[in-house]
């Protein structure tokens, strides 16, 4: 070949190269892209942005929201479309943690397996607690710092699997705060009251906060409810009292954190120590 066919091929090559090079995704984030995490985004207010091909809310300013489960898999894809422009794609990778293997001994049977005539009461609450957590409110107090609901002994941590009287049982996918019976319980975060029950099976007095976006907080085993569904409350304001109602095996504020249905990791969400 001559030299200036040897030129031409290298620059059409370089040129090539160019036109392949993924361009920049046009969104900030904030968060670690692994099992339990929560990412926060902030884009063009007007662009449309997906995760996995499900479209997220964004605020009036861009601000958007989304997380892993505990057992997520291994690969995530956000997409972004900006108004009269082709979509920009990029792949993740979510890193897989480690966790915790928690054997509890001694329970009542109770505790450890319902008994069946309890079968459709927990199927019943159990569609009100997907319901309330599969709320997508235009509400934005997710983008604010979260608090712990109590503080004291941290006595459970996320992503724990917990082995009861020798039967391996679900992860555990919250963090305890061990308290006396009767201690306030404040808001982690501003949001709106999705579901108040004084009495679930599982988990007794239940509260949930919807923070928006498909953001929530569950606390639970709760001796008294001080709200109820569709109030508003802002980050701190009590809640309800502590107690050890529902599955408890001793005084406590069990708080997790939902995104729709993913559970995702309370304790990343605030200072390590409450």
């Amino acid at each position: 070949m001559s030299p200036r066919r040897l030129l031409a091929a290298a620059v059409l090559a370089l040129g090539a190269g160019v036109a392949a090079a993924a361009p920049e995704l046009p969104v900030t984030l904030r968060g670690a892209f692994e099992q339990g995490a929560v990412v926060l985004g902030k884009a063009d207010p007007a662009a449309k942005v997906t995760l996995d091909g499900r479209r997220l809310l964004l605020t009036a300013k861009g601000d958007f929201v989304f997380g892993f489960d505990r057992d997520a898999g291994p690969d995530a894809v956000l997409g972004v479309t900006l108004p009269g422009r082709a979509e920009v794609v990029k792949h993740y990778t979510v890193r897989k943690r480690d966790w915790q293997i928690q054997r509890i001994e001694g329970l009542p049977p109770r505790l450890v397996n319902p008994p069946p005539e309890t079968e459709q009461r927990i199927a019943d609450e159990a569609v009100l607690i997907k319901a309330a957590h599969e709320r997508d409110t235009a509400i934005d107090d997710f983008v604010q710092p979260f608090v712990w609901p109590a503080k004291g002994r941290v006595s459970g941590i996320f992503g724990s699997q917990r082995i009861l009287n020798g039967e391996p049982k679900q992860a555990h996918y919250g963090v305890d705060v061990a308290v006396p019976i009767g201690t306030p319980v404040h808001a982690p975060e501003g949001g709106i009251i999705a579901l108040a029950e004084p009495d679930l099976y599982f988990t007794g007095g239940t509260i949930i906060v919807d923070h928006g976006h498909g953001l929530s907080s569950v606390v639970v085993h709760l001796s008294k409810l001080l709200v109820k569904p569709g109030d508003r409350v802002q980050r701190g304001q009590v809640i309800a009292l502590s107690g050890m109602t529902g599955r408890a095996t001793g005084p406590h504020v069990h708080w997790g954190v939902y995104w729709f249905g993913a559970h995702v990791d309370a304790q990343r969400l605030v200072t390590p120590k409450p």
